[in-house]
C-alpha cells in the first residue's frame, strides 16, 4: 500500500473518531444516573464510584504470576482489522508521541486510588497509525502473562470506542519511575473510566475486531461492560 494511500485511510479514520457520539457507546447504561461520593471528578463522575473505598497503597492483583519482560525482547503486535499492522520494540514504542495524565485507578475488588501520575502513549495514537477499517468496532488486548499451569493467556476485550478515550493510555511509568514489574511492567493499558481489569498488564498484543470477543475474566463472569459508577462488576 502507497504512503500517500495510508495517510489518506489514516484521515477517513480520524474524521470517523471525531465523528463519533460518545454517549452512544453504553445504551443500556444511557438512562441510569451514575453512583459514587464525593466532588465530581473532571468528567463530571462523583470521585469515588458506589461500592468502592479509597486506598493510598497499590494493591498486587494477578493471575499467580509476574512474567519478567526484559526491554530488550519485549515487542508490541498489533493487527486484525488494520491497514497497516506493525510490530513495534521498546526503542519503536518510546519514540512514539508521548503523554503524561493524572488519573483515579478503580479496581473490581472494591479499592480506588486516586491521582496516580502516568507517562506513555495514548491508545488512540495507536490506532491511528495502525488505521481501523471501518468495519473494526472492538479491541482485544492480549498479556504476557498466563492462567499457571496452562496455555491460557490473559485478554481483556474494550469497544473501540471507549479504547480510543484520551485518557486509555499504554503506560510505561508510574510516578516518575518505571512501572513496576507486579503492576505490569515494562508496560501496562490503564483504562481510567472502566475497571481497571479492562487495562491488560504486561500488554503484548492488541487486535482490531468486528465483532465483540470476551477476554479472560469476562467469560469467567465478570461484566462485559465494567462501569464503575454503576457498580457493573459481573455478568448478570
Amino acid at each position: 500500500m502507497q504512503k500517500d494511500d495510508l495517510v489518506e485511510r489514516r484521515q477517513t479514520y480520524i474524521q470517523r473518531q471525531i465523528e463519533l457520539d460518545p454517549k452512544a457507546v453504553n445504551v443500556e447504561l444511557a438512562d441510569r444516573r451514575p453512583q459514587g461520593t464525593g466532588p465530581a471528578n473532571r468528567h463530571g463522575m462523583p470521585r469515588l464510584p458506589v461500592g468502592q473505598h479509597e486506598v493510598r497503597n497499590w494493591p498486587v492483583l494477578d493471575l499467580g504470576v509476574q512474567p519478567a519482560v526484559p526491554l530488550e525482547t519485549w515487542k508490541l503486535e498489533v493487527g486484525g482489522l488494520v491497514d497497516n499492522p506493525f510490530t513495534l520494540n521498546w526503542e519503536q514504542f518510546l519514540a512514539l508521541p508521548q503523554a503524561e495524565d493524572v488519573s483515579d485507578f478503580h479496581c473490581v475488588t472494591t479499592w480506588s486510588r486516586y491521582d496516580n501520575h502516568w507517562r506513555g502513549v495514548r491508545f488512540r495514537t495507536v490506532a491511528e497509525l495502525a488505521i481501523p477499517r471501518e468495519d473494526a468496532k472492538f479491541v482485544l488486548c492480549t498479556g504476557y502473562d498466563f492462567m499457571p499451569g496452562t496455555h491460557i493467556p490473559y485478554t481483556v476485550n474494550v469497544p473501540l470506542a471507549r479504547a480510543v478515550d484520551t485518557d486509555v493510555l499504554l503506560v510505561h511509568t508510574w510516578e516518575g519511575e518505571p512501572l513496576p514489574r507486579q503492576h505490569g511492567g515494562p508496560c501496562r493499558m490503564i483504562t481510567p473510566k472502566l475497571y481497571a481489569w479492562k487495562g491488560a498488564k504486561w500488554i503484548r498484543k492488541i487486535d482490531f475486531l468486528a465483532k465483540d470477543k470476551k477476554g479472560f475474566w469476562e467469560v469467567r463472569g465478570y461484566s462485559n461492560s465494567a462501569e464503575p459508577w454503576f457498580n457493573d462488576r459481573y455478568a448478570t
